[in-house]
């Protein structure tokens, strides 16, 4: 049965209901993301290869090291195995991305997935070939690991998203009172 919309000649009411603006939105983080982070990782091959730079003493500067590992440079054996499950953690992403209307919960979820897809061109395509290429870390902070743009995008885009969980967990525990 048509609606009365359409029997008096007017434009069909939508069917589906997209969110406006967040695909935007999750495109322009993750692609900021990889764009930042391979810029600051070919000035840091560039300018870092002969010695560190020290910014506050030794505790803050930029010292160009290469990780075939995981985070803490664990795993440093299992990189083909760790590239292609990143890449099964960025389809994930794509489609928790794609299917979340919540705007917090895009940032999260974006900024994650843009510091996934940046260390994954350093695997795909960095030495010493496809699938076994280094990640190259440059931000040193005193006793800290060594870390990269794409690793404080995760890092950021991991507390967003706990900050999202508290939250809707204390909106859900609001509404059961009320």
């Amino acid at each position: 049965m048509p609606s009365d919309a359409a029997s008096a000649g007017g434009p069909a009411p939508p069917t589906t209901s997209r969110p406006t603006g967040r695909p935007l939105l999750a495109t322009a983080i993750v692609l900021g993301v990889v764009v930042l982070d391979q810029l600051s990782k070919l000035w840091a091959v560039r300018e870092l290869v002969d010695a560190p730079v020290t910014v506050i003493g030794d505790d803050i500067g930029f010292a160009l090291t290469r990780n075939t590992g995981s985070a803490f440079s664990l795993f440093q054996a299992f990189t083909p195995l760790l590239a292609v499950v990143a890449i099964g953690v960025a389809v994930l992403l794509v489609r928790a991305v794609r299917r979340t209307r919540d705007t917090l919960m895009v940032i999260g979820l974006s900024l994650v997935l843009g510091g996934a897809l940046g260390n994954l061109a350093d695997r795909l395509f960095r030495s010493p070939g496809f699938l076994k290429g280094a990640v190259v870390d440059f931000v040193h902070v005193s006793s800290f690991p060594t870390f990269n743009v794409a690793d404080s995008a995760i890092t950021v885009g991991a507390v967003v998203i706990v900050i999202w969980a508290v939250r809707t967990d204390l909106l859900e525990q609001r509404a059961a009172r009320g």
